[in-house]
């Protein structure tokens, strides 16, 4: 039987403290930070280590939880999924995605946000996914047109960072819509 967690190229787990290393190097990357959300300041190797202990015990907030995306060909973790913004009572949520520079391209996040997205849609019974882009963020576009997502709408000048406002282009897609594309996988038991 296999894994609703696991696909070709990448396998979704819970967050391990020996994590912290691979974490500290892909925060090293300012443009990378920036990508997935903000600039912040240096954290000590205790600090991340601290933090990636927290992490690996830390039960989940209702359905807001992060997980470590790990490359099944090169066994390494090669980014973080994270879901948030969860309302069940209007059946939607959001999630943020970043993926180590030297491991982009190789279909990690198309593989990991499908599998995100087909359980949140198809266990959870949430209606709809939302996500914000920031406009210059060309790469992150494009994945989530190729995924199905539309485009709601545009937050002009929403954020601020490197010295100007940037706009957020809001993304959305609904269970149906990613079933229609995607499905929901084979029942076996």
């Amino acid at each position: 039987m296999g894994s609703i967690w696991m696909g070709d190229r990448v396998r979704l787990r819970g967050i391990e403290p020996e994590d912290w290393q691979e974490f500290l190097r892909i925060d090293a990357d300012t443009s990378d930070m920036r990508a997935v959300d903000m600039i912040h300041p240096p954290r000590s190797a205790e600090g991340y280590r601290r933090w990636a202990d927290e992490q690996s015990v830390k039960d989940p907030a209702g359905d807001e939880f992060q997980l470590a995306v790990h490359s099944r060909a090169d066994d390494v973790l090669v980014g973080a999924l994270s879901t948030s913004e969860t309302d069940q009572r209007a059946g939607r949520f959001g999630y943020g995605i970043g993926i180590g520079r030297e491991h982009q391209r190789r279909g990690y996040a198309t593989e990991a946000v499908v599998l995100l997205l087909r359980y949140m849609f198809g266990e959870r019974r949430y209606h709809k996914c939302s996500v914000g882009v920031y406009a210059f963020n060309e790469a992150s576009l494009a994945l989530h047109r190729a995924l199905g997502f539309e485009e709601e709408g545009r937050l002009r000048e929403h954020e601020f960072f490197a010295g100007q406002h940037h706009d957020v282009v809001m993304l959305g897609m609904t269970a149906d819509e990613f079933a229609e594309r995607h499905g929901f996988g084979p029942m076996k038991g």
